[in-house]
């Protein structure tokens, strides 16, 4: 079934929105599992945590985040040549609800049974997806770039709800209501998938080899069509291969740095910044965060009302899950609203800082895709550079910030602002850096290369991710050597020195890319 055999919806097959909606609840669940998994294991025993020790609440982070990242790989060669893409993520669906569920009973024993199913479930999800995604179109359908685009806020949207919700909750309410809630989401998202995959006709259905590889990265989705190389030099290949090295390394650095959003910076947040806010940046703070929370929500319910008329009547139980779904995170959400404005001060949960990276990726996108789109377009080489600049920019900030915290402080109190100008800065990026790189994967593997080079690259993302946590956890011993502000320093130093030492090898990786720009 293609685009041009379904019902439309907003100039693309309504399938994209079912699509669209179980990606939100699978994103949802994620972020909002991430953004406690680090507050839960260092909160103390009064708190209702485990009270452990950052460097082993990192630690384990870092192993969890790692792996996250590499069953992908191994989750699209499932789909391949057994499962397909259709059952590939409905398994991973399922495994990642029953992993929440574990993650709520806040066991030893379920704790880690829930983070291994999340593992798994996400590698059988991840991959499989966005594959779907691609084949509701023609191959050289002019529509794909946009129902990508469209299932990226679907991302976007599911992150910053998980953040903000599975957040509030967990640290207002309690943790196992913060998992649990996670877990609801992705098991409805499941449901709704499962009944309305009839829309999808035979897409999915079989393991069998696609004229076209689709691929997916946490941040970000694209379409990936092989090219027909022919007749390319084998020397030609090796430099353009070699290129393809340089970038996977130059992106660890990326990576480790900006994955400190779930780890140190989660912690910063939480120990040394001052989230308590009274009189009136208190009902400042309320009023924008409700205008946060009822915006998105506002938008994405209106494309919710719009399937429910393309598609009630063909997948009446589908549609039943998905409200359901609406009903609840409505619910949940005015609770919290009210709930903070019945408080004489607003203490800011610590996971809420991790909502500023969608809400500034959803405000500043457009601004970035008419720069790319005019002549002040830079290299890609340059945009990747940019992007490790401003980064490390952003932990120069950090730095800044902390200056005033003592050796050896457990605590402190901070000002926001640098957290929000950090945040800020660590977006701006992402946008930079973060559709580079598979795009120009693509270009320069040869087409029989295409799956082992997003091999590579999905490793060098593994490899970051464990080290973003590995390299946090020696936050405590940094601090007590030498300060807060060096540590924060380290990650300011790192990546704008790779960032400059890109830019030095810019003139030899365009002669090694021979003619791609």
């Amino acid at each position: 079934m293609t685009a041009n055999q379904q019902q439309q919806l907003f100039g693309h097959p309504a399938g994209l929105f079912i699509l669209f909606f179980t990606e939100m609840w699978e994103r949802f669940s994620y972020y909002g599992m991430r953004a406690l998994l680090v507050l839960f294991l260092v909160s103390g025993l009064d708190e209702g945590g485990w009270a452990w020790e950052r460097e082993d609440a990192l630690e384990l982070y870092a192993m969890y985040t790692g792996l996250v990242y590499l069953t992908p790989i191994f989750g699209g060669l499932l789909a391949d040549k057994v499962l397909g893409f259709r059952k590939a993520v409905l398994l991973g669906a399922f495994l990642m609800t029953c992993g929440h569920a574990a993650m709520a009973f806040e066991t030893e024993l379920t704790f880690y049974l829930g983070l291994f199913l999340l593992i798994i479930g996400n590698g059988a999800f991840k991959p499989n997806i966005s594959s779907i995604v691609g084949n509701l179109y023609p191959r050289n359908s002019e529509k794909k770039d946009g129902a990508y685009t469209i299932f990226y806020m679907g991302i976007n949207a599911g992150a910053f709800l998980g953040i903000l919700l599975c957040g509030y909750i967990g640290e207002k309410v309690g943790w196992s209501y913060g998992f649990g809630l996670a877990g609801i989401f992705m098991f409805l998202g499941m449901l709704q998938f499962y009944f309305a995959q009839g829309i999808f006709g035979s897409i999915g259905l079989s393991p069998k080899k696609d004229e076209h590889l689709e691929v997916s990265q946490m941040q970000g989705h694209m379409e990936i069509d092989e090219e027909k190389e022919e007749n390319v030099p084998a020397n030609v290949e090796k430099d353009r291969l070699v290129v393809i090295g340089i970038l996977a390394f130059f992106t660890i650095f990326f990576w480790m740095a900006f994955e400190q959003a779930g780890g140190s910076m989660t912690i910063f947040a939480k120990d040394y910044t001052d989230r308590v806010l009274t009189g009136g940046a208190a009902d400042t703070f309320r009023w924008f965060n409700t205008i946060l929370t009822i915006t998105p929500l506002a938008i994405v319910t209106y494309v919710l009302i719009s399937l429910f008329r393309s598609t009630f009547k063909s997948y009446a139980l589908s549609n039943i899950f998905l409200g359901s779904s609406f009903v609840i995170i409505w619910g949940v959400a005015l609770w919290m609203i009210k709930n903070e404005f019945t408080q004489e001060a607003s203490e800011v949960p610590a996971s809420w800082f991790g909502i500023l990276n969608s809400f500034f990726i959803i405000a500043c996108a457009p601004i970035f895709s008419k720069i790319w789109e005019s002549k002040l377009n830079p290299s890609a080489t340059f945009k990747f550079a940019l992007g490790l600049i401003l980064l490390g920019l952003g932990f120069g900030v950090l730095a800044f910030g902390s200056a005033s915290i003592p050796s050896g402080a457990a605590t402190a109190s901070v000002s926001m602002v640098w957290l929000i100008a950090a945040y800020f800065l660590h977006t701006m990026g992402e946008l930079t850096l973060s559709p580079v790189g598979l795009s120009y994967v693509s270009k320069l593997a040869p087409a029989r290369l295409v799956g082992l080079m997003f091999g590579v690259w999905f490793l060098a993302s593994a490899i970051a991710n464990y080290l973003a946590g590995w390299t946090g956890s020696l936050i405590d011993k940094i601090t007590e050597m030498y300060s807060m502000s060096t540590f924060f320093l380290i990650y300011t130093g790192l990546p704008i020195g790779a960032g400059l030492i890109l830019i030095l090898l810019t003139p030899m990786i365009k002669k090694k890319m021979h003619g791609i720009h």
